[in-house]
């Protein structure tokens, strides 16, 4: 079975938790943390893709299923039927939203509730993407308390509160059990129109998980009313302050709670950064592979026919525009998540540059050189072998180049995906504040690069005819 959470600290030590529980039933588990917000974990869960993952009362009510305005416990549980999902009951903490500013900023405005925000238009506010999207997020708490401030950016959740502090933004929206809300420094609003309602966590898993795995649905089960808030910010705490792990807190609490003893991976940096290494060169070679036998074709066509060239061109340059993030999520419905998706969104941001210099390579070849392979009597196949590609070939080196510098740096975007590589640590590093696991992925991706760049220079001292490089250096 698989397990998922979203990006944020609470959410993967609650999965972790699930997990060791489930792994202690006898179930083979698969942990699938940090995968991103709410759309894709539910997206995820209906498909197949994952199992099980934690969730609250208020996001189902108001996000995942507002549109058929459930508002009972039957209610939910009727409308989660129709998709094969089923909930939990609460276990037990809940996580409202509030909105906080710098106490001493707040103090000299005389700024104590977000009815008060509503004469400071002059305030910045820096808010989470999913709270600036949610119908019941920043939307409506606008709308109900008037505000209409000059500045509003979507943050990351974690980063926003280094803006607080440092000044950057005043305002940033808070989950009532982040570590930080007891942040002297930090004051939270009064909510005096009491417009953020209940959000207990739940499990949302699928239906059918009853019959497939009926001993680790039940283990899990046993959560229900069993994390009270004061030990669900404890463990926040513990691993925003760097004192233990996600899986280190969650297995301490499973050891109080049940009595269960969870194992935890005992792996070393050296032995961490080669699985990832492996990840990412699997990422990165599939998906360069691929962009290189579909490319090169293609810039061979595009040289020779240009009308048809220019709108192949103009096509690869339209998937280029696609934000990152964007084509992966894209991916998700068609292939799921892990390596798939992730490999297919790398192919298609890899064409451009090759296809480019492919085709700029073989256009440039000067005509008295075509001409001399045609009265030499070489067929057109044996033209592109022997005097076209060769002639070409530092462009298409270039291009491969390009490509594989891209590639490598995008794909530690598939992390948010469940594809692996040296994202991972990236993006724990980010939800947990970690600038060492922050460069244990990031360190390794900038000198896979180097050795990419050092890689095509080998290739290009052996591959490229030598009169050309030595025309071309002079």
């Amino acid at each position: 079975m698989r397990i998922g959470s979203k990006t944020f600290v609470e959410s993967a030590i609650v999965a972790e938790i699930a997990a060791d529980l489930a792994v202690a039933s006898g179930a083979d588990v698969e942990r699938r943390l940090g995968l991103g917000g709410t759309r894709l974990l539910w997206n995820a869960l209906i498909a197949g893709e994952i199992d099980v993952y934690p969730e609250y009362t208020g996001t189902l009510k108001q996000e995942i299923l507002a549109d058929q305005n459930v508002s009972t416990a039957a209610e939910i549980e009727n409308a989660l039927a129709t998709h094969g999902i089923r909930a939990s009951l609460p276990l037990g903490f809940g996580n409202s939203y509030a909105l906080g500013m710098r106490r001493d900023r707040a103090e000299a405005l005389r700024i104590a509730s977000i009815s008060d925000l509503a004469r400071r238009t002059e305030l910045s506010f820096g808010l989470s993407q999913e709270f600036l999207a949610r119908a019941d997020g920043w939307p409506a708490l606008a709308l109900a308390y008037g505000l209409d401030p000059d500045t509003v950016r979507g943050l990351d959740h974690h980063l926003a509160y280094k803006g607080l502090i440092d000044g950057s933004i005043d305002v940033m929206d808070l989950y009532t059990t982040d570590p930080e809300f007891a942040d002297r420094r930090i004051l939270v609003l009064d909510d005096d129109r009491r417009f953020f309602i209940e959000n207990r966590a739940v499990l949302l898993y699928r239906a059918d998980l009853a019959q497939r795995a009926p001993k680790a649905l039940a283990a899990m089960l046993r959560l229900e009313g069993r994390i009270e808030t004061s030990a669900m910010i404890a463990m926040n705490v513990a691993v925003k302050t760097g004192l233990r792990s996600e899986r280190e807190a969650a297995a301490n609490f499973v050891a109080k709670q049940f009595g269960v003893i969870a194992s935890l991976p005992s792996r070393g940096l050296a032995e961490r950064v080669w699985r990832r290494t492996l990840e990412h060169i699997f990422l990165v070679g599939v998906s360069l592979a691929a962009a290189a036998a579909v490319a090169l074709p293609l810039g061979v066509m595009a040289a020779r026919r240009p009308r048809l060239g220019r709108i192949t061109l103009a096509a690869a340059g339209l998937l280029q525009t696609i934000p990152s993030l964007a084509l992966l999520v894209f991916m998700i419905p068609l292939l799921g998540l892990g390596a798939a998706p992730a490999i297919v969104a790398l192919f298609l941001y890899s064409l451009l540059p090759i296809l480019r210099n492919v085709a700029t390579g073989v256009s440039g070849i000067p005509a008295s050189i075509r001409n001399s392979a045609i009265v030499l009597g070489l067929s057109p196949w044996r033209r592109l072998l022997l005097v076209e590609l060769p002639m070409a070939s530092r462009a298409i080196l270039a291009g491969l180049e390009t490509a594989a510098i891209i590639n490598i740096g995008t794909a530690t975007l598939g992390a948010l995906i469940g594809a692996g590589g040296y994202g991972e640590p990236i993006f724990t590093g980010v939800r947990l504040d970690n600038m060492g696991l922050i460069l244990e992925g990031a360190v390794p991706a900038a000198l896979m690069a180097l050795a990419a760049q050092g890689v095509f220079a080998l290739a290009e001292a052996w591959l490229v005819p030598r009169g050309l490089r030595l025309r071309t250096g002079g």
